[in-house]
């Protein structure tokens, strides 16, 4: 084979895979292994793990990044995590490794910027293209694997904002854990985003309005609007306090429309409101609730000053 020859098939080949392509690829196309060598010595080619021959440059996009992952990791090597999640069109968030993983009985090998994990079973492969798990089950190993629990609610929020997978899919995925260090936060973050501020219970946000100092809140307080009677989650009708708590599914769709002409009307029926997301809840109840008692200080203050006549 000329040499054009086989450099034209390594591009065809390598077209699918960001750039890379499998020794064992080139091979089944007659492309042995000193053919190979020769590319490499000639500057051409560039080998970039054990398998993985880069054809244009050493330095490798993501898409590369991933097939060389699972190229070297293992046998049986699969994305998890972020990087099955960004495999699958998740944007917005990037990790930096690549997470991995392997059955625990193949032969593993270490590959810079990836993340191993060695499960008895790992997750069943989904999907075409490279090897992957599937969104809801990769959306609860990134929340496990996360640095912080601000990331891991953040990782649990994304794949369902962008369809990735759906709440009830999460949920089951979520019940099959049996041990996570983030056991409950989790169940909080998962149920919010599946069931909105109703997973947050009534008797939940009365005790962080009591150790802040706050008097017990109205719940589902009943208003007219001015097309129909609504429900306000939380309220303080002394002052004309009105705090909306945010779910999960609040960020979907239309949602966001309807959450802005509710709360429009209440604040000119002359109330004050306040949007708070059910997760910032988990993750910071001080500070969201510190803002509700000033703001109920300032009302308090202001309705007790004696009006001008």
């Amino acid at each position: 084979m000329y040499g054009a020859d086989r450099r034209a098939i390594a591009r065809e080949l390598a077209a699918a895979h960001g750039g890379v392509v499998h020794r064992l690829a080139l091979a089944e196309h007659g492309i042995d292994r000193f053919a190979v060598r020769n590319e490499v010595a000639a500057g051409r080619w560039f080998k970039v793990g054990r398998h993985t021959v880069a054809i244009h440059s050493p330095e490798l996009n993501e898409t590369a990044r991933w097939w060389r992952a699972v190229w070297e990791s293992g046998s049986g090597a699969r994305l998890d995590g972020v990087s099955a999640l960004e495999a699958s069109g998740m944007t917005g968030y990037h990790a930096s490794v690549i997470d991995v993983t392997v059955p625990k009985s193949s032969h593993t090998h270490a590959v810079e910027r990836v993340r191993l994990h060695l499960p008895r079973v790992p997750a069943p492969v989904v999907g075409a293209g490279i090897r992957k798990v599937a969104p809801d089950i990769a959306t609860i190993h990134a929340a496990q694997w996360a640095a912080t629990d601000r990331q891991a609610a953040l990782v649990i929020c994304m794949p369902l904002q962008q369809r990735l997978t759906t709440p009830s899919r999460l949920q089951l995925a979520w019940h099959g854990v049996q041990r996570s260090a983030r056991r409950k936060l989790l169940d909080g973050v998962i149920g919010d985003v599946a069931d909105g501020a109703h997973s947050l219970g009534e008797l939940d946000f009365t005790r962080m309005a009591r150790r802040v100092g706050l008097p017990p809140p109205s719940h589902q307080s009943l208003r007219d609007g001015p097309d129909s009677r609504v429900y306000l989650d939380v309220s303080w009708d002394d002052v004309g306090l009105v705090v909306e708590i945010d779910g999960g599914h609040h960020a979907l769709a239309l949602n966001p429309i309807d959450d802005a002409l509710r709360q429009n009307d209440r604040v000119t029926a002359g109330e004050r409101v306040l949007r708070v997301p059910v997760i910032g809840l988990r993750l910071l109840p001080q500070k969201f609730m510190q803002q509700v008692r000033h703001t109920y200080d300032v009302l308090r203050a202001e309705a007790s000053r004696p009006r001008m006549r």
